[in-house]
């Protein structure tokens, strides 16, 4: 059981970092790869309906890390407030500059708040997963604040119509070019195939986005960020903390029983429910016929 929960919480984590990580990109390059408002609301529109979804994953792996490793959180939450505190606001002004941006005379503060909102939680998870894996902080932090971003650069070019992907693809060949050299000095620590692999993602997504093949770019940021997260879980996994072993981190074996039959009762059907949201906004984004129409909420579906 407590092998069982220690993989499902890596696979909510990755699961988490993977989905949100393109919202972050997006988030944070609207601004820059936009000219007007319609192109930036058609680079916001990409994300709309699924942004809030996507940070559920989050909710259920704290969730799940408190359930079933309650030592491993309190240490975690411990060691790690600041951090931590920064994320969540991060997070809550991302949020709010979605959400009141289509009601607001003048979005600029909405935009701010948005590419503020991504980059610090970008940065901050970079830092607290490398520094629990015992590697360099600063340098986790900037390679996961550029692989999101090159992630982002990606989905948008994936995602939209006309001049935002072709400008779309001209970010991710020059986000690439920042994050091949920064994840491959943060995962060299770790020594494992998932991170070697990891280390070369980047590479093949920059290489297939100059292809014009931008579904498998897309696979390959996704991959990316898969393997250096199962690389960091699997450096976690031998002891979450210092001096704190997996078993002794657990709850007892009735309380993982229990949550087990819970978690599987309940998680195909979030997982059906995700995949089926993606299938119904899987098209490409246009320039909004309208002036003003947005979708940047789950308001908007």
């Amino acid at each position: 059981m407590i092998d069982f929960w220690f993989f499902l919480i890596a696979f909510l984590w990755t699961g988490y970092f993977v989905l949100e990580g393109f919202d972050f990109g997006v988030g944070m390059l609207a601004p820059f790869v936009s000219r007007d408002e319609a192109e930036h609301e058609q680079a916001l529109r990409t994300i709309g309906p699924v942004w809030d979804g996507n940070e559920v994953w989050l909710i259920t792996a704290v969730g799940a890390t408190f359930a079933a490793f309650p030592a491993w959180y309190a240490g975690l939450l411990s060691s790690f407030y600041i951090p931590l505190l920064l994320v969540l606001a991060g997070l809550i002004v991302r949020g709010v500059g979605l959400e009141w941006r289509g009601k607001v005379a003048d979005p600029r503060w909405c935009d701010l708040g948005i590419v503020a909102g991504s980059a610090v939680p970008a940065f901050v998870w970079g830092v607290l997963f490398a520094q629990v894996a015992g590697g360099n902080a600063i340098l986790g932090g900037l390679a996961s604040l550029t692989v999101f971003a090159l992630h982002g650069a990606v989905f948008l070019a994936l995602r939209t119509e006309g001049a935002l992907r072709r400008r779309a693809r001209t970010a991710a060949l020059g986000l690439g070019v920042a994050a091949v050299p920064l994840a491959v000095a943060a995962l060299a620590g770790l020594g494992s195939p998932a991170a070697v692999a990891g280390m070369a993602a980047p590479a093949a997504a920059t290489a297939l986005i100059w292809r014009g093949r931008e579904g498998w770019a897309f696979a390959a940021t996704a991959a990316g960020i898969a393997l250096a997260s199962a690389a960091v879980f699997a450096t976690v996994r031998q002891a979450p903390l210092p001096g704190l072993t997996l078993a002794e981190a657990a709850s007892g074996p009735y309380t993982l029983g229990v949550m087990t039959w819970i978690g599987l009762a309940i998680l195909p059907f979030v997982l059906l429910y995700q995949g089926w949201t993606y299938w119904v906004f899987r098209k490409r984004v246009g320039v909004a016929s309208t002036p003003g129409a947005r979708a940047t909420s789950s308001g908007d579906r």
